[in-house]
């Protein structure tokens, strides 16, 4: 019965491939056994209650092979993937797009495709099981205990993020985390060898996990054994297990040419006959069914059944602990925190916002329970540490200060591995200019609906004698391109509480926190609530206003005194502090033609960084004042200066091209 399941995992894959004439057959074919050695033997899930809090995790990093995903999905019940789905394959707004998208298909933990990406994820989904056991579990009461399972490949452990949160893993001592590596020597481009020739499992155990050998990856119960040992181990666990590609087909298999290209009708056929399958395509015989609803759903069910009467003892037992979970299960204790929780400056004192940022972390981590994060080795550059909190690790399993190493892309991928977990809220820190390194990872918050915070510190060319390399100018605006994504660059102490207020708020998208290293006043008309709105009047002249100035960080004072000093020339100017471009873009047109009357013309936005974005708000006849070169090394106030963000460069600015 389990040769006759796993050939329905492959002709499934196969079928709706060459039905799309798109897609990549060689992973489904050849990862197809020790899939449903999964699945149908220690994946506890539960496909009618896919949101189950306790459910083992899967994730298929080697997200091409979306099909071989779906194909477990359809057969073990998960009503999102019906038959009808599987032969909709990466068709317009079908549940089975090309590859796996979390909150598009039930059934589907994390978005995958972008290698090396998935098995990171997984990292932070074990750190999120382990963190939310230690503080919510009690003798004999295991509310939270389930496994994170993963299956890569070649593509995933080449790319530098798989290696960078692999060491993190190993160092966290993650050992409910279980890799299964793919291991078919071919890529793309052809033969791994060409490319990637080292020792795996090697490298794996010098990180410091354990590691198991499946030689015959068609082998369904020797990959079950293996299984079963990283279940009892003390470390993270990497079983490769060496598979043929496109296995079963019989001029494809074990090359380049089923990666990712259809069978085809000629070559199907023949794949059909080599495996006997005499069914007509998209026909799966009804044992198979069956086989998958004893093994995975009807086992699933049971235990989501004992686990639920658990939960029923736990929050009798422990009323205030069980209240306390759900809360932050559902997100629901953000109603906790409130204006009344921060600690304000008062106007005239001088604070960086990195600073300013720090009180407000503290802040939220006195209402927040399961509120925890780090930095990639910044963390008393970037202000992120938590006050009376020790680092988190094996031994010390709920602190709430996380080390994660000079690992800007694991960091991030990690993150979004707890929050797709569930239940914790997080938050990652470095430089500005760094965020480079993690881009590809917040476009991952972004895309999968993650309310991630990023912090990112020393924002501008006020970074100083660190130079050109150490001096972000074209990151704000990046950052600002990545769609549902929200990025504060606060003027001031009081606008940075706030941002952190909002930012844990959101529950659907990520957001960046741009922070000052140097000193900043806390201004007299900065508002909490005003930043909300995502820009607002912080200085007028009067209300006969000719000029508008735009400005956010620390270039909002600035603008104010550069506004004072226009006076004096008879321009009268409003200032407005733009503290999140992306939250004014969701205000009314009434609230935008308030704050920006289309009569004035007269505009002038002033950051240190690159100018593209603002001529959308000045306008070309408008006059954006930024940087569109790279920095320099020399201290802040000179290289400040040379770069024109002084008042009297600034007016001067104004007055010869306006």
């Amino acid at each position: 019965m389990s040769q006759q399941s796993v050939n329905a995992i492959k002709v499934l894959g196969v079928d709706a491939i060459n039905k799309a004439k798109s897609g990549h057959p060689g992973v489904v074919m050849g990862a197809a056994p020790m899939a449903y050695s999964l699945f149908s033997e220690h994946l506890r899930v539960n496909p009618k209650i896919t949101d189950w809090i306790n459910r083992d995790r899967f994730v298929l990093s080697a997200g091409h092979g979306s099909m071989l995903l779906y194909s477990l999905l359809h057969l073990s019940g998960f009503e999102d993937v019906s038959l009808d789905e599987v032969k909709n394959f990466r068709q317009w707004n079908s549940k089975t797009p090309g590859h796996p998208e979390f909150g598009h298909t039930k059934g589907v933990d994390a978005t995958t495709g972008p290698l090396g990406q998935g098995i990171s994820t997984a990292v932070g989904m074990a750190l999120a099981e382990r963190y939310l056991a230690e503080r919510y579990n009690k003798v004999q009461y295991n509310v939270f205990d389930h496994y994170t399972y993963v299956i890569c490949g070649d593509g995933d452990i080449m790319e530098g993020v798989a290696s960078e949160a692999s060491s993190f893993a190993a160092q966290q001592k993650l050992n409910k985390l279980v890799v299964l590596y793919d291991s078919n020597d071919i890529c793309l481009d052809g033969e791994t060898k060409d490319a990637f020739s080292e020792n795996v499992r090697a490298r794996y155990e010098a990180y410091g996990w354990n590691t198991i050998l499946v030689e015959d990856g068609a082998d369904v119960a020797a990959v079950s054994r293996a299984l079963e040992k990283a279940k009892v181990s003390d470390k993270p666990t990497l079983i490769e297990v060496k598979t043929i590609i496109g296995a079963g087909s019989p001029n494809k298999q074990g090359t380049n040419g089923v990666h990712g290209a259809p069978l085809g009708e000629e070559e199907t056929a023949l794949f059909r006959k080599e495996i006997g399958w005499e069914y007509a395509p998209f026909e799966i015989p009804e044992e198979v069914y069956a086989d998958f609803k004893e093994k995975v759903a009807d086992r699933g069910e049971r235990e989501y059944s004992k686990w639920e009467k658990l939960y029923k003892e736990y929050k009798e037992k422990y009323p205030e602990l069980a209240t306390e979970l759900e809360e932050v299960l559902t997100r629901e204790d953000v109603k906790h925190l409130s204006k009344e929780s921060f600690n304000f400056k008062n106007v005239g004192e001088s604070q960086a916002t990195r600073n300013s940022s720090q009180d407000a972390i503290n802040s939220v981590a006195a209402v927040l329970p399961t509120f925890f994060g780090g930095s990639a080795d910044l963390s008393h550059s970037n202000m992120t540490f938590i006050k009376g909190e020790g680092l988190q690790d094996d031994k010390n399993r709920t602190q709430r200060n996380i080390q994660f190493g000079v690992r800007e892309f694991a960091m991030a991928t990690v993150l979004n591995g707890m929050m797709l977990h569930g239940g914790v809220r997080v938050f990652g820190g470095t430089f500005f200019v760094f965020s480079d390194y993690l881009k590809a990872a917040l476009r991952l918050s972004a895309l999968q609906n993650l309310p991630v915070t990023y912090v990112f510190t020393h924002d501008s060319i006020a970074v100083g004698e660190d130079g050109p390399t150490h001096e972000p100018i074209e990151h704000l605006a990046s950052l600002r391109t990545i769609p549902n994504s929200y990025v504060f660059r606060p003027a001031d102490a009081t606008e940075t509480q706030a941002a952190w207020y909002l930012s844990q708020k959101v529950n659907n998208k990520p957001s960046s926190l741009v922070l000052t290293r140097q000193n900043l006043p806390v201004l007299e008309n900065t508002s909490f609530e005003q930043v909300s709105k995502g820009a607002y009047v912080v200085y007028e002249s009067t209300e006969d206003f000719d000029t508008i100035l735009i400005a956010t960080g620390s270039e909002v004072a600035l603008a104010i005194e550069a506004a004072k000093e226009l006076e004096k020339s008879g321009i009268k100017s409003r200032v407005i502090s733009m503290p999140s471009v992306e939250l004014f873009e969701e205000q009314s047109k009434e609230y935008k033609e308030k704050l920006l009357p289309h009569n004035i013309r007269r505009r002038v936005s002033l950051e240190m960084g690159n100018t593209a974005l603002w001529y959308k708000y000045v306008g070309l006849d408008g006059l954006a004042i930024g940087i569109d070169k790279f920095g320099a090394s020399a201290p802040a106030n000179k290289v400040i200066e040379e770069y024109g963000f002084t008042v009297t460069r600034v007016v001067e600015k104004i007055k010869n091209e306006l």
